[in-house]
C-alpha cells in the first residue's frame, strides 16, 4: 500500500467542521479510486486559538519543527487573525516563515448554481499570486509612533519627500527574485496544463518601479531559454497556435475585462494585494467562497488551504460550506501525483449541486434548493464519488 504522510491543523472557527467534512470526502475519494492500494495518513498539528488553550502559543514550535524538518504535504482550515491589533496574521507568518512564495487560486463555476453574472460558465481562471512580498510583508508603523516620525523624517531630510507628520507608514517590496520565481511557476503551469495565455496583472502606471518592475521582470522571464518557441506576446505577429500568449492588464482595467471578457483570460500572475482582491471578485463571479481553494506553494513544502476566513459567529452552527476546504484537498491530490481522486472529487460536487441539497450559501443561488448542513453536505458530496 502507498501510504502518504499528510499533516493537518483543524482551524478556528468553523475549522474544525468544515475540515471534519473535508477530510471524509478525500478519504472515500481515494478509497474509490485507488481501490485500497493507496491511502493517507492524517496527522495533526497545532496553531491558532486551539493551540493556544493547549500551549500558551499559537503557533507553537514544534509545529514550526515539523513543517519544517518533516512535512511536504500539509493543510489547514482558517485561522482567526484580528483586525487592527492583536497577533499578526498566522497565516502570512506560515507563508513567510516557509518561503511559500505561490499562493494558487483556481475558479471554476459548478453547473446548477445561478450566480450574479450572465455567462459564469466562462470563469475558468488560475490565479498566481505573489506570497510573501508587497504590503502583505508587514512592514509598517502606526500613526504617530516614534518609528514613524523617524521614517518620515528620514524621508523628508534625505530624500526631499513630503509626508504627513501624523501618516502611518507601510513600505511595499518587490523583488526582482520574488516576482520572477512566481510568475516562473505560473508559465510553467500554463505550459504543462495546455492554458492558453498567462496575463500579468499590475498597476504599474502608478507604482512605476514596484508593480512596474513586476511586469517588465515578467517579460524578462518570458525570454529565458527555457520558454523561448513556447510563449509568445500578445499582439506579435505570427503562428500561435500551440504557444502561451503572454499578455499584461492594468489592475482596475483588469477587473473590468474579467467580468466583461472573461474567455479572454486563463492564468493570472500578479502581486500579493491584487492577488487576493481578484480571486475573490473571481469567486464572486462563480458562487461564493464556498467554492473557492487555493495552496501556497514554496520548493519545498506545499501547504493547502480555503480561500475564506474562519468566520466565528458561525462556529459551532453546522452551517457552513466545506467545499473550498475540499476543493483544496483535491488540489493536494494533484500535487500528490493522485490526480484521477482529485477530478472525482470536483464531479461529486458537482452532482451534488445538481441536486440541489447544498448549504445556505448556495441554496441562496438556487430555486429550490433544499438547505442541509456542513456534515450533511459532506455526506452527500462523498456519496457522489463513483
Amino acid at each position: 500500500m502507498d501510504v502518504k504522510k499528510v499533516y493537518y491543523i483543524e482551524g478556528d472557527g468553523i475549522g474544525p467542521e468544515i475540515f471534519r467534512a473535508a477530510k471524509m470526502v478525500i478519504d472515500r475519494a481515494v478509497e474509490v479510486t485507488f481501490g485500497g492500494t493507496k491511502r493517507i495518513e492524517w496527522i495533526e498539528l497545532l496553531a491558532g486559538e486551539k493551540a493556544y488553550k493547549e500551549t500558551g502559543s499559537y503557533l507553537p514550535e514544534e509545529t514550526l519543527k515539523t513543517l519544517r524538518e518533516d512535512a511536504k504535504v500539509a493543510i489547514k482550515g482558517p485561522l482567526t487573525t484580528p483586525v487592527g491589533t492583536g497577533f499578526r496574521s498566522l497565516n502570512v507568518t506560515l507563508r513567510q516563515t516557509f518561503d511559500l512564495y505561490a499562493c494558487i487560486r483556481p475558479v471554476r463555476y459548478f453547473k446548477g448554481l445561478e450566480t450574479p453574472v450572465k455567462h459564469p460558465e466562462l470563469v475558468d481562471m488560475v490565479i498566481f499570486r505573489e506570497n510573501t512580498e508587497d504590503v502583505y510583508a508587514g512592514i509598517e508603523w502606526e500613526a504617530k509612533s516614534h518609528e514613524a516620525k523617524k521614517l518620515i523624517e528620514f524621508m523628508k531630510d534625505e530624500l526631499g519627500v513630503d509626508v504627513d507628520d501624523s501618516a502611518a507608514i507601510g513600505i511595499k517590496p518587490i523583488t526582482e527574485k520574488g516576482s520572477k520565481r512566481l510568475i516562473r511557476k505560473a508559465i510553467r503551469y500554463a505550459l504543462e496544463n495546455k492554458r492558453k495565455s498567462v496575463t500579468f496583472m499590475h498597476k504599474g502606471n502608478i507604482m512605476k518601479f514596484t508593480e512596474g518592475a513586476f511586469f517588465k521582470w515578467g517579460y524578462e522571464v518570458m525570454e529565458e531559454d527555457e520558454f523561448k518557441g513556447f510563449c509568445v506576446k500578445e499582439g506579435d505577429e505570427g503562428k500561435v497556435e500551440g504557444k502561451v500568449i503572454i499578455k499584461d492588464r492594468i489592475a482596475d482595467n483588469m477587473f473590468q475585462q474579467v467580468l466583461t471578457r472573461p474567455a479572454e483570460y486563463d492564468v493570472i500572475a500578479t502581486t500579493n494585494l491584487n492577488g487576493d482582491y481578484i480571486s475573490d471578485a473571481l469567486a464572486a463571479q462563480v458562487g461564493g467562497l464556498g467554492l473557492a481553494p487555493g495552496a501556497n506553494i514554496g520548493d519545498d513544502l506545499a501547504l493547502f488551504e480555503p480561500t475564506h476566513g474562519s468566520v466565528p459567529k458561525r462556529a459551532g452552527t453546522d452551517t457552513a460550506n466545506p467545499c473550498s476546504l475540499i476543493l483544496s484537498g483535491g488540489m493536494m491530490l494533484e500535487y500528490m501525483g493522485w490526480n484521477d481522486a482529485s477530478f472525482k472529487i470536483q464531479k461529486a460536487i458537482e452532482r451534488a449541486i445538481f441536486k440541489k441539497e447544498v448549504t445556505q450559501d448556495l441554496a441562496r443561488l438556487m430555486d429550490g434548493a433544499k438547505v442541509v448542513g456542513c456534515k450533511r453536505f459532506g455526506e452527500i458530496i462523498a456519496e457522489n464519488i463513483e
